[in-house]
């Protein structure tokens, strides 16, 4: 596969096919994030991307269950070209049953319904969206580029659509002064959007970011650990979706947890106690990542 730059996936993507058929990320002014800050935003030609997936049937098509498609917010990408992207995957990989991509909220808002729906029956399958925060304030700081009514917004659509949203939040990313309303909007976010799956991480500040800069000359403080893992009690405590599986598991987190909400909301509750009583050993620095 011609990959350009660094590649993120997910966690759960680790055995995908990841297809590049964007480059960059059509936001990519988050303060926190560095990902795409390298790569000028583009879609690649149809015509690449789909000479990527005959390479990828040639070497290894009958292996190939799921796919992730790339970079940052591919969902951007126009409908008749997902068509034929989706189109493709199907006609080349026979074990096929998932497709995914990243996916923003100004995403979500500039397509309707039914061409959402469009999607879904071409075999799109799960989209992750990243609000971080369902805290107004922190979303303005961090310049996501959209709110919380945005993101209600976005997940009625998808969920209209019959497409699953993997929704993932940032510990740490309203910083200590706003660290409980974070924590609180984001659980609130949480029972608002109802995604099938809820993921946390943890904020790192990168240097060169704007969030960097920002804790340069003070004005931005990254909450304790003990205090992120705080957020992360009153998160799993108030938040309310219907049948959610939680996850902890990406490398920038300093406790590794899993479950579904809200059928283990009182075990992970004890987990997370026992690691701010001292009980749980926790990820040591060296070993955090992005």
């Amino acid at each position: 596969m011609r990959h350009e730059g660094q590649i993120y996936r997910p966690p759960s993507e680790a055995d995908s096919l990841i297809l590049q058929a964007t480059i960059g990320c059509s936001w990519n002014h988050c303060t926190y994030c560095e990902m795409y800050r390298a790569k000028r935003f583009r879609v690649r030609s149809l015509d690449e991307t789909l000479a990527d997936i005959r390479a990828a049937r040639a070497t290894c098509g009958s292996d190939i269950e799921k796919v992730f498609v790339a970079d940052g917010d591919a969902l951007v990408m126009e409908l008749d070209h997902w068509d034929a992207i989706l189109s493709a995957c199907r006609d080349s990989f026979p074990r096929l049953r998932r497709v995914s991509a990243y996916a923003t909220a100004m995403n979500l808002l500039a397509k309707s319904v039914a061409e959402l729906e469009r999607l879904r029956d071409h075999g799109l399958s799960l989209l992750y969206i990243g609000p971080e925060t369902g805290d107004d304030v922190t979303f303005k700081r961090i310049a996501k580029g959209a709110n919380c009514e945005d993101h209600v917004e976005a997940s009625r659509r998808a969920h209209a659509a019959g497409i699953p949203l993997s929704a993932i939040f940032l510990l740490g990313a309203g910083g200590t002064d706003r660290s409980q309303e974070h924590a609180q909007g984001s659980a609130r976010l949480i029972t608002q959007m109802d995604p099938a799956f809820v993921s946390l991480l943890t904020l790192t500040v990168v240097p060169g970011t704007p969030i960097a800069k920002l804790q340069e000359r003070g004005k931005f403080e990254l909450p304790t650990v003990a205090r992120m893992l705080e957020e992360l009690r009153t998160i799993v405590d108030l938040a309310r979706p219907s049948n959610a599986v939680f996850r902890t598991n990406h490398a920038s987190n300093y406790l590794p947890l899993g479950g579904n909400l809200p059928q283990d909301r009182d075990r992970i509750l004890a987990v997370v106690d026992r690691a701010l009583a001292g009980g749980i050993r926790l990820r040591p620095e060296w070993s955090r990542g992005l």
